[in-house]
């Protein structure tokens, strides 16, 4: 009752702010909504302590006093988990299973990813010998007990974890997904103070190493999620937190504390959830999202609704918790260039990060990277501030790029523009993995780009992918932050069944689903959200008997129909039918509760604006004197033709030749490819 009557007086409260936040690599991005103006900023990141950057921005967006009459409600993606399972940081954390089973994580699936490397590296052992127990609590595909957890276990297991002083422990029994009862027993044994992570919790699926997976890495990030969350709550106080979950939906940060491995992919999640809200409010159902940030490029497909997968990866750790379905590549804005052995350009994956950062930036950095290249082509010009306030060296930024052609015995313009050329083939690629290698015509789909670095690359990838047209939406500098503040309040629940689809009755089915949302509404409850708030989205894993792979389906009214979807899904996906009965594996539940917070605003009528200023930008061959307007001052259905610079205080989008920009209402502009005859206001 408390957390509902919280919630109610806040949506009541008159001058309520809601703050995003998204933590990257090298920017903390921030987006605030208060009193109908949205508000963008951005701070460097602070690796060391993240929650440092966050405090900083809000100290330099003037909030304090919002939270202190108890009038700001944040929702932030967090990269701690991230960072933590890509550097190997997690905390030393016990694996306990059945007996014979303790090795299952080392030995995994045996898959190679290099089917022809004669010399593999060793991989990396997830958790060491030593720190695998084994116990009773043995479970049957049947239901069966086939070895009985006892007294005897439970306490040889106390002995064993007291006397290796573990942060955490992961319990993963077989079966469990079945029956928790043996994984409870355990659980409530362990040490007080110690992070416990159940596999029937975090995910009651099949497929041991894989849930034994999800469960460890669950236990091993968990106890730096929560001491993370934790300091962040305590600095904000009575503010309340919500944390962007890896599916693309919130969670508040009590939940998110016990649930790491759900957090894996939280930032750019927010992304994805503005493209959703993007592409309902444009009506453009299908599209191509292309994120580039200062370290990575994240790249997906929304064909009607995100796509989710439970076949994603951390580093070498599969993770199949559901998460969007993206596809991540080690370049953006701070991508370093360099020559190899062979004496080619190279860029990336290696990252200058927030600190040092490009050499543009001043702070000590020697190396060139994309950004550098994108200063010394004019792309970002000298009146151009990163963040709003940062300044840019374009001496600096010139050296760098200068000791790479000196090398290459290039000038230094042809040398940024193979840097750049080379860093724009990398994101081609990654797009033509999630569009032509699954079967979709990247021609069918506009692409819509944002992230710090995206404008300035977004035409020329249009250009290779013959898409017809690009969004770059309005904020898009800061993009996954405002995707916190649109995304829905969410519970992914599932449950496996491995049945015959042709054994179970629509009925049963149904009440499988009710199941899983009463568990899932008792917990959005506990964050104030009403019954009459929530939306249910039913959904089955089926294939064909047999086959090791599923094809997620939404519940389609009975049985009948469900199978008649499946057989439809899996010729359109692999181009054939199987005369096979099908297997119905997993039940799945999405609850959702729409975000509180109110529409954005639109353009203020005013007249189109002028050019700010004619900078030198070097095309082709030279440099040409080239319009550059501020975003800000544009106006609603005002035409914009390249060449041409559209600056904002967190991004710039190179408008190149042949493209031309319209301004909508909400002030995204929409970019398509100039017809020959046509004029500025066609």
């Amino acid at each position: 009752m408390p957390n509902i009557l919280l919630r109610v007086s806040m949506l009541l409260a008159p001058h309520i702010a809601y703050l995003g936040v998204d933590t990257g690599g090298t920017f903390t991005d921030f987006v605030l909504f208060h009193q109908h103006q949205v508000r963008c900023h951005k701070c460097p990141s602070t690796p060391e302590h993240p929650e440092q950057a966050i405090l900083n921005g809000i100290k330099e967006l003037g909030l304090s006093g919002l939270i202190a009459a108890g009038q700001l409600m944040v929702v932030h993606g967090s990269t701690v988990a991230t960072n933590a399972a890509l550097e190997g940081k997690g905390v030393r954390t016990v694996f306990i299973s059945n007996r014979g089973f303790g090795d299952m994580l080392t030995i995994g699936r045996q898959t190679r990813s290099n089917l022809y490397d004669l010399r593999p590296p060793a991989k990396v052992v997830p958790v060491a010998p030593d720190l695998c127990l084994e116990t009773g609590g043995r479970i049957g595909a049947d239901r069966r007990v086939i070895e009985a957890l006892t007294e005897a276990d439970i306490a040889a297991l106390k002995r064993q974890v007291q006397t290796l002083k573990p942060e955490a422990v992961a319990i993963n029994l077989l079966f469990s997904f079945i029956d928790d009862r043996f994984e409870k027993a355990i659980a409530a044994a362990m040490p007080k103070g110690v992070f416990v992570s159940r596999s029937s919790e975090v995910l009651p699926e099949y497929k041991e190493y894989e849930r034994g997976m999800a469960t460890w890495l669950n236990a091993w990030l968990g106890p730096k999620v929560a001491d993370y969350l934790g300091r962040l709550q305590a600095a904000l106080k009575t503010t309340p937190l919500s944390v962007m979950q890896s599916s693309g939906g919130t969670t508040d940060a009590a939940n998110a504390s016990q649930r790491a491995v759900n957090l894996l992919l939280s930032g750019p999640a927010g992304g994805l959830a503005a493209v959703k809200h993007l592409g309902d409010s444009l009506q453009r159902p299908r599209l191509m999202s292309f994120d580039m940030g200062g370290t990575s490029s994240d790249v997906a497909l929304i064909n009607g609704d995100i796509k989710l997968t439970n076949e994603g990866s951390i580093g070498p750790y599969p993770v199949a918790v559901p998460m969007v379905d993206m596809h991540t590549i080690g370049a953006g804005g701070g991508s370093l260039a360099y020559i190899d052995e062979g004496g080619m350009l190279r860029v990336g994956p290696e990252s200058a990060g927030a600190d040092p950062g490009p050499a543009c930036y001043n702070k000590g950095g020697l190396k060139p990277t994309v950004t550098d290249a994108n200063v010394v082509l004019g792309r970002l010009p000298a009146s151009a501030k990163l963040g709003g306030s940062m300044p840019l060296n374009i001496d600096a930024a010139r050296r760098a790029v200068g000791a790479l052609a000196t090398q290459l015995q290039l000038s230094i313009e042809d040398a940024a523009a193979g840097i750049l050329a080379i860093a724009d083939e990398h994101m081609i690629r990654a797009l033509r993995v999630i569009s032509v290698q699954r079967g979709h015509d990247p021609g069918e789909f506009s692409l819509c780009c944002f992230g710090g670095a995206g404008g300035l690359h977004v035409c020329a990838l249009a250009d290779a992918l013959g898409c017809p047209e690009i969004i770059v939406p309005n904020y898009g500098g800061v993009f996954s932050a405002l995707g916190m503040l649109l995304a829905p309040k969410e519970r992914q629940l599932s449950r496996t069944i491995n049945t015959a689809l042709a054994s179970i009755s629509s009925d049963v089915l149904v009440q499988h689903f009710h199941n899983l949302a009463v568990t899932g509404q008792t917990q959005l409850h506990g964050e104030g959200v009403q019954d009459a708030e929530i939306t249910e989205h039913p959904s089955v894993d089926l294939c064909y008997q047999g086959q090791s792979y599923t094809l997620n389906l939404p519940w389609q009214n009975s049985v009948a129909d469900l199978e008649a979807a499946f057989h439809h899904a899996h010729e359109q996906r692999y181009g054939h039918r199987l005369e096979l009965p099908v297997q119905l594996i997993n039940v799945r539940q999405a609850l959702r509760a729409a975000t509180a917070m109110p529409d954005l605003p639109s353009l203020p009528p005013r007249a189109p604006s002028q050019a700010e200023e004619l900078c030198p930008v070097f095309i082709a061959d030279d440099f040409y004197a080239t319009p550059r307007y501020l975003r800000d001052e544009l106006a609603s259905e005002q035409f914009i033709t390249g060449p041409a610079l559209i600056s904002e205080s967190v991004a710039t989008t190179w408008l190149a030749e042949g493209w031309q920009a319209k301004v909508d209402t909400q002030g995204h502009l929409l970019i398509r490819r100039l017809k020959r005859g046509m004029t500025a206001s066609s």
